[in-house]
């Protein structure tokens, strides 16, 4: 005897005794349940409170962990004759919530090495099944469940119900004799059940009784009314739901038919009962009960054949009220009434005596013994005081005359004991002369399941031990096989007079599908023998399926799915498509699979794939993977979409700090990594309750009202779904200027949005106790990337410029002047840590709008544009009638583990049909190389900006004042015909874009003349560092490859490397007393965008724009920005008060003037300047 407390201490108590004495055995776990070897008496395994499963061969004493995260109640036993170990274990485990795996291993060796996985894949979590010969499992995908069985440890297979079943929910009943009984819930179904029998192998069902009742058990389990009885094969108790009614029905031939309960004819006191069928019958509380210490509604014994006893009501249905005990003793032919309460049974000496206690919650002190079968009754005390009675448990064995009680005599005290011996009652044991002979019948016919059956009973009058000699002796003689020994097959269904037909959806042609791996099938009658019915003769001919050879066809009904029946799989992961085919000659089809990026392969015949053809793909995209099964008769073809993702990591939202009121904001979603296949954007733009969704990554917004509004951004990739958001402050007037920091703060910079929420509202609070200015008219955001910036934005006070725009932009200002002027005298600062001060500078360029908001057109502007358009006049003209240049598209980083390649990959299956696909066409856009231009040329690229709003650009800033527009002239006069701006590959939508092949001076010339004041570089190089002189060096080229490079050095600064597009503006030639001063290397400061356009980001090294101030009498020309960059060194103090506004459309290089023109530095040398970086000409 075993027994255990877990809910008090960790131990075991052990007693070897039959309960006199007991040994305490302490564990280094607590034990939630104990599953005993059904042979082996010592062997137990035990579940724990923390999914941990182990084992035990010394009865508890000593124990060995077997596996964790162990599914509750899904572990099992090997089964003698079926798995080939005694000590193996079935287990399930988990891996997530949604995910589980079904493995075997040893009983004390499971580790990695041992362990075996029957079922390839994952399983659905509580849904392994280990009984008698058969394994079930389950897998949902896409919402609908597949169930799957294992006949005799064999592969797996999809169990077949009737093609429109739809279930919801499936429970295994019964695995007995070589046959699963299921309970199916249909979609249609919500407290019943439809009852499907299956054949041998447990995989083709048919439907034997509908709306079986259900109920939740006290631990939220299933539990459906369906009772086997108890030794007698094929006999089943069931309470079904007719009309709104619950009745019970009774079956002799595992549910091929069904009758109702005759009732009893008289009730406990001799009454007649008028009941008649079928308005009136018995109906039975089949309920089972959950605690092994308790009987339930309903008992029968396997060594007690024929005897049942049960609770239930007479009437027109099963009642909850005035509810009596039956029994049976002829297996339901006729019933008794016993008892008129629910009583407690238990079967001893194996059925030849009858125990029962009553079923109640007050305490008891009787109990009831019965030799006869139940139909004499005798009333025993089993205590002196009353006990309430908690369970009762026979001792194990053969010879089971002891039992044990244990309840509590109060609700405070502690579990009592109880032992009965019954072995005084009797004074010997059971002879032949006490047994008789009863033979199984239903209503008279004797023939149950192609046999007749007779067993071996005790007399009702006998008063004698049975014993463990006992057994119960069945003698069978078999029956001329009928009608009623066949059921319908799969596919058919029975009409109103008995017969079997096909079912609507059925193609009885369907069943030929055995014909793609064998030369021969077994057609159908539509009736099938069921199973362990032992009939021979009669009709057995007529009703049993006939092999026939398979016929030759053309191949019909191919499918092609995934082994886990999804449609998406992870780039550089295997995936293992499926090939099956329902009919044709599968010895003569050959299998041809395309996996859609120009790896094709081929086999012979069907039966070679049947384990599946896997294959990895190494890009991300969408896949078009075709299956064509071919013979001489035929092909067809079938189709699968395969979506190749890879998964995705973060996401930013990149989104101004402010915006303007009423103006387009332009809203860009970044992904890391950026290909990551199909890819949905949900947007929460604003105070809006509706999402916007989108395929794009960007989108355009127009915040209508001031204020704070938050952006929220999720991208939805595969099952993943990531989010970002930003608070975007609106006004409709603000003023913003960029600052800089001491270099010290970037050793602190870990570069993460959260740091830079803090320090942004660090330098705010400093800002504000340095200036005194009003916390609620000033922002500061801190830009990503390195060196540090920053941005900070100037309000408006409304209760002074309300309605009143001109003096709004004085009044900003003049908080302007205030705030520079605190910064330029290093006011604003703060301590980081103990030891770390941080200076903040002002980068003394304002931030003006990156789109003309005003509605007037500056003359300049309207030249600009004419000029472009004279100018790409005659670059149509040469390009007619020279030659084109053709451009390379602009090289993106890519993911390292997720690429995005339209080129064919290499096969991964290498076999000699697999063919690849054709080269990809040549790129619209190559590299310009040195032979596609014309000789004497050298490509300009000219953007003229129109001053038109540009749409979906964030805006920085209003337009400056009257003032400050007539300073925002050129300083150039019309008669320079070389105003130009610079751009890039990348162009925004509003500027008018040119290509010019502009003759080049020959080298003769270029000795002779000096270089013009003003010229436009293409480069495409890495750049190098120059030397920090002050006068200005000739920039030099020389022979090679058609790549370009530039670099400037009147100052000292690091050039930035990359394939990026860059462009050299070589402003108007200044007097020599103009030169600009030159200021330490590490002062220059470079910064990443804060913006994205046109959908890339560019590399780190790329994204400079160096901005030098010159003095001058007049104000410079600004440039504004068709991209959100604003890059800005980091000046210590104020050098000019009106700086150079230059802006680049693009990561660009923009250079100050030069003091004198280059020239060459070796006139013999074609093409080549002096200079310390080359400049190779294409």
């Amino acid at each position: 005897m075993l027994l255990t407390d877990p809910e008090v201490e960790n131990s075991l108590l052990i007693s070897t005794d039959e309960g006199a004495t007991y040994q305490k055995y302490r564990l280094s776990f607590y034990v939630l349940s104990l599953l005993f070897h059904p042979q082996q008496e010592d062997w137990i395994l035990a579940y724990s409170h923390d999914q941990k499963l182990y084992s035990s061969m010394e009865f508890g004493r000593r124990w060995q962990l077997v596996h964790e995260r162990v599914a509750p109640n899904r572990f099992y036993w090997s089964k003698m004759g079926v798995d080939k170990e005694a000590g193996l274990i079935h287990l399930e485990t988990s891996v997530s919530d949604t995910q589980a795996l079904y493995i075997t291993c040893k009983l004390q060796n499971c580790s990695e090495g041992n362990k075996g996985k029957p079922f390839p894949g994952y399983i659905d979590p509580n849904s392994l099944v280990v009984q008698d010969e058969y394994v079930f499992v389950q897998v949902t995908t896409g919402g609908r469940t597949i169930y799957y069985v294992s006949s005799q440890r064999d592969v797996f297979t999809p169990m077949k119900l009737p093609k429109y079943t739809l279930p919801k929910d499936l429970h295994v009943i019964s695995t007995d004799e070589k046959r699963v009984v299921a309970a199916v819930q249909e979609w249609n179904q919500n407290d019943t059940f439809n009852l499907y029998v299956s054949e041998s192998g447990g995989v083709y069902y048919t439907l034997a009784l509908e709306n079986v009742m259900s109920s939740m058990g006290p631990e939220g389990n299933v539990m459906i009314d369906l009772y086997e009885v108890a030794g007698i094969k094929g006999m089943f108790l069931a309470n079904k739901k007719q009309e709104s009614q619950v009745k019970t029905y009774i079956t002799y031939n595992k549910g091929r038919d069904w009758r109702l309960l005759q009732a009893p004819h008289v009730d406990l006191r001799g009454n007649s009962i008028h009941c008649m069928l079928p308005y009136c019958s018995l109906h039975l509380h089949l309920h089972v009960s959950a605690n092994p210490y308790t009987s339930g509604n309903i008992a029968s014994k396997e060594s007690a054949p024929g005897i049942i006893m049960a609770s239930g009501s007479i009437g027109a249905e099963l009642s909850s009220s005035n509810v009596s005990m039956y029994i049976t003793s002829d297996a339901g032919n006729t019933w008794r009434q016993i008892f008129d309460e629910e009583y407690s049974v238990l079967y001893l000496d194996q059925g030849g005596a009858l125990v029962a206690i009553r079923h109640t919650p007050l305490p008891i002190r009787h109990l009831w013994l019965s030799f006869d079968e139940g139909r004499l009754w005798n009333k025993y005390s089993f205590t002196s005081s009353p006990l309430f009675v908690d369970g009762v448990l026979g001792e194990p064995g053969e010879e089971t005359l002891i039992m044990t009680i244990f309840g509590h005599v109060s609700h405070r005290s502690e579990w009592q004991l109880v032992k009965i011996d019954f072995r005084s009652i009797f004074n010997r044991r059971c002879t032949d002369g006490d047994y008789q002979t009863w033979h199984l019948q239903n209503q008279g016919e004797t023939c149950l399941m192609g046999v007749k059956r007779i067993y071996r009973k005790l007399k009702s009058v006998a008063r004698c031990v049975m014993g463990k000699t006992h057994s119960v002796t069945v003698i069978s003689e078999p029956c001329d096989c009928t009608e009623s020994d066949f059921e319908c097959d799969y596919g058919y269904e029975r009409r109103s007079d008995g017969k079997c037909s096909p079912a609507f959806w059925f193609l009885p042609s369907s069943m030929w599908r055995s014909c793609t791996t064998v030369s021969s099938f077994l057609n159908s009658t539509g009736y099938r023998k069921v199973v362990s019915n032992n009939c021979t003769g009669g009709v057995v001919d007529l009703y049993t399926a006939r092999r026939q050879p398979c016929p030759r066809q053309a191949p019909r009904g191919l499918h092609l799915v995934t082994s886990d029946a999804t449609l998406t799989a992870t780039v550089n992961s295997n995936v293992t498509f499926m090939v099956f085919l329902e009919e044709g000659s599968g010895s003569r089809t050959t299998i041809m699979l395309d996996f859609g990026n120009g790896n094709t392969i081929s086999y012979s015949n069907i039966s070679t794939v049947e384990d599946g053809i896997r294959h990895v793909y190494r890009s991300v995209g969408i896949y078009r993977v075709a299956a064509t099964a071919r013979n001489d008769l035929g092909a067809e073809t079938v189709l699968l979409y395969l979506h190749v993702t890879c998964p995705l990591e973060h996401i930013h939202l990149s989104a101004p700090f402010v915006a303007v009121k009423s103006k387009e904001v332009n809203l860009t979603a970044v992904l890391w990594p950026s290909q990551v296949g199909t890819v949905t954007y949900i947007w929460w733009l604003g105070n809006n309750s509706e999402p916007v969704i989108t395929l794009d990554g960007s989108v355009a917004f127009t915040f209508s009202r001031e204020g704070i509004n938050v952006v929220t951004v999720q991208v939805s990739a595969g099952n993943i779904i990531l989010q970002d958001r930003k608070t975007i402050a609106v006004h409709e007037y603000f003023k913003s200027h960029l600052l800089a920091f001491s270099s010290n703060l970037d050793e602190h910079n870990p570069d993460v949005a959260e740091w830079r929420l803090d320090v942004s509202r660090v330098i705010r609070n400093s800002m504000v106790q340095a200036t005194g200015q009003d916390r609620e008219q000033l922002l500061v955001t801190v830009l990503p990337g390195l060196p540090t910036t920053a941005e900070f934005f100037l309000l408006p006070d409304k209760q002074v410029t309300e309605g009143k725009p001109k003096k709004t932009t004085q009044h900003l200002d003049e908080l302007s002047e205030m705030v520079l002027g605190a910064l330029n005298q290093n006011l604003v600062q703060f301590t980081f840590r103990p030891g770390v001060q941080i200076t903040v500078y002002a980068a003394h360029l304002s931030a003006v709008p990156l789109v003309d908001t005003s509605e007037k057109h500056s003359g300049s502007a309207m030249l600009m544009l004419l000029s472009g358009v004279v100018l790409g006049l005659a670059v149509f003209v040469i390009y007619k009638f020279k030659s084109v240049l053709p451009l390379q598209p602009f090289p993106m980083p890519l993911h390292p583990l997720c690429p995005y390649n339209p080129t064919p990959e290499p096969p991964s299956n290498l076999t000699p049909n697999s063919t690849p696909n054709p080269p990809p066409p040549a790129s619209p856009f190559p590299l310009p190389s040195r032979s596609s231009a014309p000789e004497g040329f050298t490509l300009c690229v000219i953007v003229i900006l129109s001053s038109r709003k540009i749409p979906g650009l964030s805006i920085y800033a209003q337009m400056q004042n009257e003032k400050e527009q007539e300073m925002i002239q050129s300083p150039v006069g019309p008669a320079v015909d070389a105003t130009v701006a610079v751009a890039t590959a990348a162009v925004a939508p509003a500027a008018v874009t040119a290509a010019a092949i502009l003759p080049v001076q020959p080298q003769q010339q270029k000795q002779k003349q000096p270089r013009p004041p003003r010229e436009l570089v293409v480069t495409t190089s890495s750049l190098e560092p120059l030397d920090t002189a002050h006068k200005a060096h000739s920039i030099g080229g020389s022979k090679g490859p058609s790549s370009l490079l530039g670099c400037v050095a009147p100052i000292n600064m690091l050039c930035g490397s990359g394939s990026s597009l860059h462009t050299i503006l070589t402003p108007p030639h200044l007097p020599s007393h103009h030169q600009p001063p030159v200021w330490p290397q590490q002062e220059i400061g470079a910064s990443r965008n804060t913006g994205i356009s046109q959908g890339f980001d560019m590399p780190t090294s790329d994204k400079r724009q160096i901005v030098e101030n010159h003095p001058g009498p007049t104000r410079p020309t600004p440039l504004y920005s068709t991209h959100p960059t604003l890059l800005y060194p980091s000046w210590p103090t104020p050098l000019y008060t009106h700086p150079t506004l230059l802006y680049s459309t693009h990561p660009t290089l923009l250079y100050p003037p030069h003091s004198t023109p280059p020239t060459p530095a070796h006139p013999s040398d074609e093409g080549q300047l002096s200079g310390p970086c080359p400049l190779r000409m294409g």
